[in-house]
């Protein structure tokens, strides 16, 4: 059995992950441990503190009695805000306390787009544009072309956790622009996993969302291949 440990913040769509555990063989099973919050709110200062490295440490040992085979800090908000260089030595934090190979959602979204080589890329984010901004620049340190940003303004990671399916599929199209090769979806506090095959028909392209590719990432530090998974979208054909 292969265990892939999660480190996610608060509540939102944590039930993301016992569905795509649910899409997977048997020999693997995702381990998601709770990590604390301190004020639920898109705004730069409680993001980093939702990030910082006590938080995390707590979590990566409350992770480590499930044995993973690699940890994933599952926030793109809470990794993106300390910028390129701070996303990895926050992810390095954790494996140097949990001792298996560790990364982070925004980082995943950087692994996924070079794989794919898709570029340019659009962004439909749930945050207020301040936050957004991050992440475009997150991106855009990383290499990645970005063709162009909405920001939504939801203040609180419980309102994008309340989006319905409908309304993630409108979020999505709301930044379609012809040129651009994909989407993505970056709040892992937003439901997904279940809405990809409908997102990318209504787009006409892949969707990159933040759970999806925070699974997609998990697998490949576990050195385990990553299953064709027609219900996780064009990342996982």
């Amino acid at each position: 059995m292969h265990t892939l440990g999660f480190l996610y913040p608060g509540l939102g769509a944590e039930d993301d992950y016992p569905y795509m555990d649910s899409l997977l063989g048997d020999d693997i099973s995702l381990a998601l441990v709770h990590t604390s919050v301190g004020v639920d709110a898109h705004e730069v200062d409680a993001l980093i503190d939702i990030g910082k490295s006590e938080r995390l440490a707590e979590g990566a040992t409350a992770l480590a009695s499930a044995q993973p085979h690699s940890v994933m800090w599952a926030c793109t908000s809470g990794s993106f805000v300390y910028g390129l260089e701070g996303a990895r030595a926050q992810a390095q934090g954790v494996e140097d306390i949990i001792n298996v190979p560790t990364s982070s959602t925004s980082l995943a979204f950087v692994e996924a787009l070079q794989y794919l080589g898709l570029s340019p890329v659009a962004v439909a984010a749930t945050y207020p544009d301040p936050v957004s901004q991050r992440f475009i620049s997150f991106l855009e340190d990383a290499g990645i072309d970005v063709l162009g940003l909405i920001s939504h303004d939801l203040e609180t990671a419980a309102l994008a956790g309340g989006l319905s399916q409908a309304e993630v599929v409108q979020l999505a199209l709301s930044n379609n622009p012809p040129e651009a090769q994909a989407v993505l979806l970056p709040d892992t506090a937003m439901h997904t996993a279940r809405y990809i095959p409908e997102i990318e028909e209504a787009l006409g392209k892949p969707v990159l969302t933040a759970n999806q590719v925070t699974l997609w990432q998990a697998l490949r530090l576990a050195n385990l291949p990553v299953p064709s998974v027609p219900q996780l979208g064009a990342l996982f054909a």
